[in-house]
């Protein structure tokens, strides 16, 4: 169908000019005549002309069923193939060619689809029509691939992988496994205990390839070539079902990746089923009976709460006021309630304590004139520079634009800087509605 010759002939590749085997990759974009390419030089992103490495594509391949659920388009072809080689009626010779199906099913099948059957020519016709109506909708969009983490040989990532090294798909922990094998040559005057002995050094070398297999599978099966994406993923759960997770993880070989995700989700839906009985039980305590009553409650909890804290703090910080060190060590503890970072700057200005250091000047710095007002002030009382701002800016409210919200334990995944910083960047950025909480 792709040329006017011979239907049975294959075109080449346009990348490398070899003989092209299904399946193979057609651009949907460029053409006439079609621009074909095998496999390896698709995947190599070859480009030609017009055609670039990003265009959609479409998979060209002969396995499916068109006129027999039990046949193949290709044996199809290869039928019509053989009959035109071997002669109508050499069903032997015919079954020989095709090396899949019998004499009889060859010639039955011949018998029925292309002889004796009238609507054939109007069948062609639908499936041309076909073809052609759903050409749009079978082409692929082109997705880049994320390029693969390279941890440095026994860094902290690495050996969290176990020594798995993602850009080469293969383990550090056993590269030399093939000496052994070097110097094994099978003679002929072998004694029989020499020659034992090495069938039992290859054996031992095939179970270590056996072991690299397995361990690779266990990597590519349950989404852990990227870690620190999985990491960010792990996270979405609450700490207990984080802590549950962190204990199963290592039964999560033998239980495979779909039986231990819903093993995971099935406690995670467990936990938050037990919170809200948990909750729906302090309302029924409390006599409340109706979800409007319950709404109140629990803002009037909330202010209780917050006015019980406050008579905590100030409570604990009497004990420290004499002793500065002591004081400030309070202090750091609870820098991350931001309802009290105007009070701690108070407590810190005591001449016993550490001086605050001064706003940061943003005269001249690259990148101060994308900031607004707010952003400016808050470089400048968190001391960040502009082009730091802008880039942890950007990488928050991209991660919140996937996830659907972002937490502060993400936030701080992403931004490895102070907690105390990452923390204000964070507030700021929901308080101005870059991003939502999830």
């Amino acid at each position: 169908l792709l040329f006017p010759g011979d239907p049975f002939d294959k075109p080449p590749c346009r990348g490398c000019s070899s003989y092209l085997t299904e399946p193979y990759v057609k651009c949907a974009e460029c053409g006439p005549p079609p621009f074909l390419l095998c496999l390896q030089c698709f995947t190599r992103g070859f480009e030609y002309k017009k055609h670039q490495s990003d265009h959609t594509y479409e998979i060209m391949t002969s396995d499916f069923p068109v006129l027999d659920p039990n046949w193949t388009a290709q044996e199809e072809m290869s039928l019509l193939e053989a009959v035109m080689d071997c002669g109508f009626g050499n069903w032997q010779d015919v079954a020989n060619q095709m090396c899949t199906k019998s004499k009889e099913e060859c010639e039955k099948h011949y018998m029925k689809h292309f002889i004796n059957n009238p609507l054939f020519a109007s069948t062609l016709l639908n499936l041309k029509q076909a073809e052609e109506a759903q050409h749009n909708e079978t082409a692929i969009p082109f997705h880049s691939a994320d390029d693969p983490p390279r941890p440095t040989f026994d860094s902290l990532l690495s050996r969290d992988m176990a020594g798995y090294m993602p850009a080469r798909a293969d383990f550090e922990f056993d590269n030399y496994a093939e000496w052994d094998l070097r110097d094994i040559d099978f003679v002929e005057d072998d004694s029989d205990i020499l020659h034992a002995l090495k069938i039992a050094v290859v054996d031992i070398y095939h179970s270590r390839l056996k072991e690299r297999q397995r361990r690779k599978k266990i990597i590519r099966d349950h989404g852990l070539i990227n870690l620190r994406k999985f990491q960010i993923l792990e996270r979405r759960y609450p700490k207990e079902v984080q802590e549950l997770y962190e204990t199963m993880r290592r039964f999560a070989r033998i239980l495979g990746p779909v039986e231990h995700d819903k093993f995971i989700e099935s406690h995670a839906l467990e936990f938050e089923l037990r919170r809200e009985i948990k909750r729906l039980q302090e309302y029924r305590a409390a006599g409340i009976t109706n979800f409007c009553s319950a709404r109140t409650y629990d803002h009037l909890k909330k202010s209780r709460d917050e006015e019980r804290l406050k008579r905590t703090m100030l409570s604990e910080v009497l004990q420290y006021i004499q002793d500065s060190s002591a004081c400030q060590q309070w202090l750091s503890r609870q820098a991350d309630i931001p309802s009290q970072l105007l009070w701690f700057q108070c407590l810190l200005s005591h001449p016993t304590g550490r001086r605050s250091a001064p706003p940061l000047n943003l005269t001249g710095l690259p990148g101060t004139e994308k900031l607004n007002e707010k952003e400016k002030e808050l470089c400048q009382m968190v001391r960040l520079v502009p082009g730091a701002y802008l880039e942890y800016k950007a990488a928050l409210v991209n991660e919140c634009n996937k996830q659907g919200g972002l937490r502060l334990a993400q936030a701080r995944a992403l931004i490895k800087i102070d907690v105390n910083k990452t923390r204000k960047i964070y507030d700021f950025l929901i308080r101005e509605g870059y991003i939502t909480k999830a």
